[in-house]
Parts: C-alpha cells; structure tokens; sequence
C-alpha cells in the first residue's frame, strides 16, 4: 500500500501538470516564434509573441494560422503570422498602395509608405483568384475565411498568392507583450484591430 501511495505522489501531479498545459495551450495563451520576415516591421524574424484563444478576430488583427492546406507550398506543422485585411463577405480592393475594403480606405499607418507601395500590387481578390487559379473565384471574402496579407508586402508569401485562411485553421489572435519590441510596434499589433 505505501509503494502505491509513493507512486501516486509522483504520478497524480504529473498528470495534473499535463492537463493544465493542455487546457492552457487549447483555450488560454501561448508563446510561439515569428519565423521569417513578412511581418516586418512591426514583428522581426526570431521574436517571441504570445497567441490568445479563443480571441475575436477581426479587421487588422494579426492571427497565427495553420498554413498546411491554406499555401500549397507550406508542409505539415506549418504556423504563419499574418494581418487580416478581409472579414467574411468583405470585397476588398488593392489600388496605388492603398487597400480598399468595401470601398473604404484601410488605415494602414502600421507600415510606411514604402511598405504600402513596393510589392502590392492593383488587384481585386477575383483578379487575384484568376491568376493564381483558386477554387473559389468570387468578388468577396467566403463565408469562413479570412484574407491575410504580410505587414512587409514586399517579401510576404500570403493571401495575394494562394487565397483564404479557413476559420478553422486559426490559433488564435497575436497579442505583443509589454516587455517586448517597441511602443509603436505593440500598438500596430495589439491596438489596430476594429
């Protein structure tokens, strides 16, 4: 009986510890690494960010998503970190450097003219799904999905090539905690979502 106390003592919290970090990472935040440039400048390559789920995301917030499935080019276990720009039903429109959605101007002071401009592109999303071949070819956002687009629109692998991001296939919204980056940066993070 004692030696099935003694193995209880150290089996009981070790299961307690597995299940709070299993509910935690499932409903509650986790601290994951940007990999790559395409967030930039708002968000560096290697910097550590915190994902909160569930999370409401909307208009400019920035969401970390499944991407195998999404980008034909990414492999299994492949996370990206990205800028909702289109909401279900939203038309959303690229013109001299300037994103439209439903026919008004996105505030895009999260990034610099330069960053607006270089590598953008005139589009609409039906252009863009004829030119990439996508399955779905309408005007508007489906239902369920959301258009992203990488803060460094230059170098960013993202909506503009392979289309949607299912709801499905989203973590959770990114929330830049205090003690990293800079102030401005936070707020073109934390603070630009409506």
């Amino acid at each position: 009986m004692k030696t099935l106390r003694n193995i209880l003592s150290w089996i009981v919290p070790i299961v307690v510890a597995a299940a709070l970090v299993l509910l935690v990472r499932t409903y509650g935040v986790e601290v994951v690494k940007v990999s790559g440039g395409s967030m930039e400048p708002n968000l560096a390559d290697t910097e550590r960010m915190i994902v909160v789920k569930p999370l409401s995301v909307k208009r400019l917030s920035v969401i970390v998503f499944d991407a195998y499935g999404e980008d034909p080019n990414a492999a299994k276990n492949t996370n990206y970190v990205k800028r909702v720009i289109g909401m279900p039903g939203d038309k959303v429109v690229s013109k001299n450097g300037y994103i439209y959605v439903n026919n008004k101007k996105v505030n895009q002071s999260f990034i610099s003219k330069s960053e607006r401009t270089t590598g953008t592109g005139n589009w609409t999303l039906s252009s863009l799904a004829k030119a990439h071949n996508w399955s779905y070819k309408g005007n508007a956002v489906p239902k369920g999905h959301y258009f992203v687009l990488g803060d460094h629109r230059s170098i960013s692998e993202d909506g503009r090539a392979w289309g949607y991001v299912d709801a499905d296939k989203i973590m959770g919204v990114v929330k830049v905690p205090f003690w990293q980056g800079t102030k401005e940066h936070r707020v073109n993070v934390n603070g630009m979502a409506s």
